[in-house]
């Protein structure tokens, strides 16, 4: 029970008041849910359903199955065991009649990263009694945030993995034309993470020319690119020092040759611009105490994409909430994929990723992370990446 035992009764009073519930109902069953999985802890995923209700006033309690009894022996409150269906439905009666419920549900699913609850428990709880509303602003504030550890291991991993992604390229870009192939590549940053002491729950991906194009491309042995001169090279890796705490999540782009063309130049410069943009306007009001939501962002990358041409071809959202899932539970940097209006709150972390694919030519991406504290917007790694690594230059 992590989180709950640090659980800062006061501000989520306040922040019950801020959207009129009385408590947050947190819900999982079979790991459905990341944010209970993390505000819970239980060591595993829960094989039955389990409800835990976190009151405006009064004490905690978790209503769970008489076999799952054991990871709630620390638990700050009243435990309700039940085993029949019958139990289950009399103690969330008891605890939810009559009550305004937040939990983690999106009308329309206009936020899938909110979206969590089936719609069979929502139907469940309003038959006993409940009204049911959103808890993003919850969410944010108490599931997404980092720990002051978890930022010091997010801030080693950036700086791993930004070594390791500029090494990489640099072998790569004098190597253009020998037959270096994607999956060698892919397997020499593995190795550099590894070396680096970092872990990762997936492989990096290694894009040469068109693949570069695609921007969730899977390199597979016999089927993938050979590196060849005049060939845009991305490389999007992530890791952290554990599984069980924040990664750092970085995009870093390469050309196989001496010199970038005009057209991929113009490329990159658009993208590295527009992720300054968003990054420039996040320091901008939040240095004057104006709430940003996460929309504003994308739309600050993304107006700057559109007037230099290449609107169409940035087809996904600016950026992605980190918290203890490479894509978390937080706000997103999106007005796109979906209209994302959660406030950008002081202790959460996000990539800012805008990129531009011109499909079957190349494509071009370049992700940081932020994370914000107090007043502060904390961008890693520590030196972001400026321009194209190429044949003889660093970038």
């Amino acid at each position: 029970m992590r989180l709950l035992g640090t659980l800062d009764r006061n501000l989520l009073r306040a922040s019950l008041d801020d959207i009129g519930a009385d408590g947050w109902l947190l819900y999982d069953f079979h790991g459905l849910n990341p944010v209970a999985s993390r505000m819970l802890d239980m060591g595993g995923m829960a094989t039955r359903r389990i409800f835990v209700w976190l009151p405006r006033e009064g004490d905690l309690v978790a209503i769970a199955h008489r076999i799952e009894l054991q990871p709630l022996k620390s638990f700050p409150g009243r435990v309700i065991p039940y085993a029949r269906h019958q139990e289950l439905h009399d103690a969330l009666r008891g605890v939810i009649q009559g009550r305004r419920v937040a939990m983690e549900i999106s009308p329309d699913d206009a936020v899938p990263y909110l979206d969590r609850i089936p719609s069979g428990v929502v139907q469940l709880l309003t038959r006993l009694g409940a009204m049911v509303v959103p808890s993003a602003s919850l969410v944010t504030r108490f599931a997404a945030t980092w720990s002051a550890g978890e930022l010091d291991d997010h801030i080693h991993a950036a700086e791993v993995l930004a070594r390791v992604a500029k090494d990489a390229l640099l072998g790569a870009v004098t190597l253009g034309g020998t037959g270096l192939r994607e999956t060698e590549l892919q397997a020499q940053v593995i190795a550099a993470m590894k070396a680096g002491g970092l872990v990762t729950n997936a492989p990096p991906i290694v894009g040469f020319g068109v693949n570069s194009a695609n921007p969730h491309y899977e390199p597979i042995a016999g089927s993938d690119a050979e590196l060849v001169g005049g060939d845009v090279i991305l490389i999007d890796l992530w890791g952290g020092r554990s599984r069980d705490t924040v990664f750092a999540d970085q995009t870093w782009m390469g050309f196989a040759g001496e010199r970038v063309p005009d057209e991929v130049d113009r490329v990159w410069r658009t993208v590295r611009d527009a992720r300054d943009a968003a990054v420039s306007f996040l320091r901008r009001t939040y240095s004057e105490g104006k709430r940003v939501a996460g929309f504003e962002l994308d739309r600050a990358a993304r107006t700057l994409i559109s007037e230099a041409g290449y609107g169409d071809a940035f087809v996904h959202r600016t950026g992605h909430s980190i918290d203890h899932d490479l894509h978390g539970s937080g706000p997103h940097l999106d007005d796109y994929e979906t209209h994302d209006d959660r406030i950008l709150m002081s202790g959460i972390g996000f990539s800012v990723e805008p990129g531009v694919y011109l499909h079957g030519r190349f494509g071009v991406r370049s992700e940081i992370n932020v994370h914000l504290s107090g007043d502060e917007v904390q961008v890693t790694p520590r030196e972001i990446q400026r321009d194209l690594i190429h044949a003889g230059r660093e970038g």
